[in-house]
Formats: structure tokens, sequence, C-alpha cells
């Protein structure tokens, strides 16, 4: 019997010992490429250009009129976008779970879709529809509103208050982009809760706003304040949306505009180091603070609970109200659309474009720089998903089967970049090309000279960003992969891979012929997640790309739009390219996870 059991216990300590191995290399990746860059950017910022500390250029940051205004309008931008959000979302979320009504399955799977549009290019859409020549203002000129030959009202100038009308319309477009983020995070808080402490409450004779805030509200604190917070640090470092609307005094414009002085100049760094301090902050204090400790239950929902059954002028105002906010949503992606089949200069003090034409999308698919800039996200994003498929399930595998001592650690790093911003990570890797190993005479840079290749780098006469571009892109959408891994391997057992390992079968051959083909459908569709958000990754793609050879989608969208004639056009056409390829993704995720393609969106 001691013999058995002793045989028993082999692939036991056998696995135990690899997953120490892997454990180290698996932290070692993470710490060079995911810590490392972050530590660089910090201490960037603390370093004058003899390499000496210093605080001046963080106080220059509050100091510095111009900065100072950055950074407010940027923390207006993630405040006011988080709490349009839980205005929206909380009646979204308490109607989804409190209620039925006819068409609530539509509606409610229709939550996801803003997250296929990426505001960078609805930003297009937004100002053909609000410009002054735009859709809107020529509605208000046929009905009579407006004259039809004046100059029509700046919806988007600076002229409104509170930073102007470009303000108000980049927090317009994170809001419709975000909102679901909040959504889904609300709905799994209330979908935890217990009915029977409110019907408690109810006998007690209390209504129903009071149960709402002395009881309900209370309890999906954990769950209104995580998502919350990743709504607020989304935008609060968005760089793509303030840049198409011409909207540059935000902190993460005026960190991408110095770029090109971080090689002499430290101030780049503080001013990321000031934007990582104000997310991290605001991460810790949500998750940790709020949204952990205050009104905890102890326990789950132990009994189900009951829908109410809406019907007649109710259940059409609750359908309206999904609906429309959806119909919000898609309306400056509508028209992105539209500005890709107009004949330039056609939509002009028009409703809609009054001519039409497919050349733009043949001008996308045979131009150089957009062919170019379509095989390298291609390239890009395809590398990205087998590294992170690598990675996030050796991570998952350790978390889960193995369930080493410091796992967990591994886990927390893996979901790291969701409270990181992009933008940090994109200097952070810029940091990295100017270092050992990479920097001028340091090996790797030799290296590359001796074969002849370009060194790697962002900055210099002749860069090969490629790689660092990779790396950015595999890092930011990590966390889908390790969350669909851990969610497949936790809904499978592990008995088969303990038959396998007590008939000799190595720990790789069990991932490789039992786990795998087990969450299969698990790791497809976070792979498909990684590559649709990769092809259309704006921080990392605008601060790497520096040559038009390397630029991805997004670089050669911003390249587009900023030329004059048909470039805008293009760009709407390569954005409509890019808003099927994310729909058709997410579409396929959902397929293949059911009602679990919410988990990974959430925090």
């Amino acid at each position: 019997m001691g013999l058995v059991n002793l045989r028993g216990m082999i692939p036991r300590i056998r696995q135990r010992f690899g997953g120490y191995g892997l454990f180290v290399g698996l932290l070692f990746l993470l710490c060079a490429f995911l810590v490392w860059p972050i530590l660089l950017t910090v201490q960037g910022g603390f370093v004058n250009q003899d390499g000496q500390f210093t605080v001046q250029y963080i106080i220059s940051v509050c100091t510095d009129p111009l900065l100072r205004e950055g950074l407010f309008n940027s923390l207006a931008i993630g405040l006011c976008t988080t709490l349009l959000c839980v205005l929206i979302t909380l009646p979204l979320g308490l109607l989804a779970a409190r209620c039925d009504f006819a068409g609530k399955a539509l509606v409610t799977n229709l939550v996801l879709v803003p997250l296929i549009l990426p505001p960078f290019v609805g930003a297009i859409g937004l100002r053909a529809l609000l410009g002054r020549f735009g859709s809107f203002n020529a509605l208000l000129g046929e009905s009579g509103l407006l004259d039809p030959a004046g100059p029509g009202l700046d919806f988007l100038g600076q002229g409104l208050p509170g930073g102007g009308g470009r303000f108000w319309a980049v927090v317009v477009m994170e809001v419709l982009h975000l909102y679901p983020i909040l959504y889904l995070n609300i709905t799994a808080a209330l979908a935890n809760l217990d009915p029977v402490l409110e019907e408690a409450a109810a006998n007690l004779g209390a209504g129903w706003w009071r149960r709402f805030f002395r009881c309900t509200l209370p309890l999906i604190l954990p769950g209104l304040f995580a998502g919350s917070t990743i709504v607020f640090i989304w935008s609060f470092t968005e760089l793509g949306t303030p840049l198409m609307f011409d909207y540059h005094t935000v902190m993460p414009v005026q960190i991408f505009w110095g770029i090109n002085e971080v090689a002499d100049n430290p101030r780049p760094y503080a001013l990321v180091v000031v934007m990582l301090t104000v997310a991290l902050g605001v991460y810790v204090l949500g998750r940790y603070f709020f949204g952990g400790h205050a009104y905890e239950m102890h326990a789950k929902a132990s009994v189900a609970s009951t829908t109410r059954r809406l019907a007649g002028t109710r259940a059409f105002a609750a359908f309206g109200l999904f609906a429309g906010i959806t119909l919000v949503a898609v309306l400056p992606h509508l028209g992105v659309v539209f500005s890709s089949f107009s004949v330039e200069g056609s939509w002009y003090r028009s409703v809609l474009p009054q001519q039409w034409t497919l050349s733009h999308y043949q001008n996308a698919l045979s131009h150089e720089l957009a062919m170019q800039a379509i095989a390298n996200s291609l390239y890009y994003a395809s590398i990205a998903v087998g590294l992170c498929l690598i990675v996030g399930l050796a991570i998952a595998y350790l978390v889960v089967r193995v369930r080493l001592k410091g796992a967990m650690l591994l886990d927390g790093l893996a979901m790291l970049p969701l409270a990181v911003p992009g933008l940090v990570m994109a200097f952070g890797y810029v940091a990295m090309s100017l270092r050992w190993p990479f920097g001028p005479g340091d090996p790797l840079h030799r290296l590359a000279s001796t074969l002849g290749l370009d060194p790697i780098g962002v900055l210099g006469q002749s860069p090969n960003p490629i790689p660092l571009i990779i790396i950015a892109y595999a890092v930011r959408r990590l966390p889908y992969i390790v969350r669909t891994s851990v969610a497949g391997l936790e809904q499978t057992s592990g008995v088969l891979e303990e038959a396998a390992m007590n008939l000799g079968a190595s720990t790789l051959t069990c991932i490789r012929r039992i786990v795998i083909p087990l969450i299969m459908a698990n790791l497809i569709a976070g792979g498909i997640l990684v590559f649709a958000f990769s092809m259309l990754e704006v921080s990392d793609s605008l601060v790497l790309a520096q040559k038009q050879k390397f630029f991805p989608i997004t670089k050669a969208i911003w390249e587009f739009f900023n030329r004059l004639g048909d470039g805008p056009y293009i760009a709407s056409a390569m954005g409509v390219w890019g808003m099927a390829l994310l729909t058709l993704t997410l579409v396929g995720a959902s397929m293949l996870m059911g009602k679990r393609i919410g988990m990974i969106f959430r925090v």
C-alpha cells in the first residue's frame, strides 16, 4: 500500500518542482516586460539630465499653467465620464436584474455593442455629425430652427463652458464606449445579492427608494466601484479620442507630443509619473477602500431573486431605454460608415451625403500606406496572440491546478495592465529602448550592428520597434487570456490529468493532450479578443511606431485623417474595416463562451 501511495505522489512532486521552475520563469518575464518598464518610467521622472535625483520636473507639472490645465482637464474627463456612466448603467442594471419585459433578451445582449466601436474611430463620425456644417446643423436648418445659409452651431468649438465643446465631445465618446464595462460589473453585483435582505426591509415598511439607498446600493458598492475605477482610468488616460478632436490641453496628448524629447528632456516622464500616480491611486482607492470593506454580506444570494413582469407602457419604456442608449452609442459610428461611402465634399450642409462611392474602400485596400499598415497589424497581433496564449495558460495552470504558493502574485501581475494606463506602458518601452541592453553601445545594439540589422528601439535614425510593439500588445491584453483560461480550468475536473500523470505522462503531455482540448473554446475566445483589440490598439501604436514602414492600422488612420483631400474618407473606410473585424471576433467569442463572455470585461 505504501508503495502505491508513493507512486501516486511522484507525479505530484514532479509537477510541484516543475511548477516552481515555471513560476520563476514567468515571474522573470512579467518583471522584465511589465514591472521594469513602469519602474524605468517612474525613475525617468525623478532624474535630471545629469542623472541626479530631482523633483523639479514633477513640481513643474503642477506649477506650469499649461501642464496644470492638461491635468485638470484629464481629471475632469475621467470624472465626468465615470459619473455619466453610473447614471446610465444603474437604471439599466436594475431593469436587467429585477424586471422582465418583451424584447429583454435582445436589448440586453446588445449591451456589448459599444465595446466593438472604438472611440478613436467614432470621433471621425461625431465630427461629421456635429461639425458647423455637419448633419445635425443641416437638420436644424431644414426644420427652420437655424438659418440654412448660416455658420451653424459650434458644438465642437472652444466657446462652451467646461473646456469647450471638444471637451464634452471627448466625454460623450468615452461614455458611449465604456458604459458596458460598468453595466457588467453592476449586473454581476446585483446577481449576487440575497433577495431576503430586501424582502425583510420591505416587510418593515421601507419604500423602494429607501430600500435602494439603504440596502441595495451599499451592497453593490464593490461592483460599482470596481467598474467605475476601470472606466475612470481608461477615460483619464485616453489618447486617441482627444487627438481626433484636436483637443490638446489634456495630459495624454501632452505626453504624446513629448515623445521626441524623452532622450534629452525628462519632463515627459514626469507627466507620465503624475498620470500613473493618479491612476493607481484611484485603482487602490476603488478596489481596496471603497469596494471591499464596507457593507459586506456574510454570503451570496441564498435564494433566487424574483423578477417583476412589465407590460404595456412600462415594458415599452424599459425596452426603449435599452434600445435608445444603444442607438445613441452607435450613431457616431454610423457617421463613420456614411463618411466612408460619401464622395469627397458631398457631405456638406446636408443631413446625409449627396453622392456615394466605393472608391475610398478601394484606396484603403490599394494605398501603399494602408496596405502596409494592415499587414503590419496582422503580423503584430498574430504574434501577440501566440505569446498571450503561452504565458496566460501557464499562469492559469499554476493558479488553478498546481496551486503554488505565490501563484496569485503572477495572477495579480497579469491583471496589472487593467490598472496601468497604456500610455504609461508605451513610454516604459521607450525608456527600455534607451537603456541597457538596448541602448547605443549596449549588447543588443552591438549584436544588431554586427548582423546588419536595425537595433531594437523607438527613437533614432533607423530603429526597429517591432519586438517592443508585439510585447506591448501582448502585455496589454494578457488579462483576457488569463481570465478565460482560469474560467475554463475551474469548470473542468483535474481527474483526467492526475490519471494520465499516474500512468507516466509528463505535465506538458497532459497540458497538450488533455487540458488544451478541454478548454479550447475558452482559449479561442480569449485569443480572438486579444487579436481584435491588438489590431485596434491606440496608445502603443501611436507612441512606439514612429516610422511609416512600421505603422499599424490605428497609426495609419491617424495619418490619413490629418491628410488633406481624401485622407479623412480613407481613414473612415479603414475604421469601418476595423469595426467589422471587432464585430466578427466578438460575435465569435460570444458564440464560444455564451454568457461567460461578460467575465472578460469584469474586474
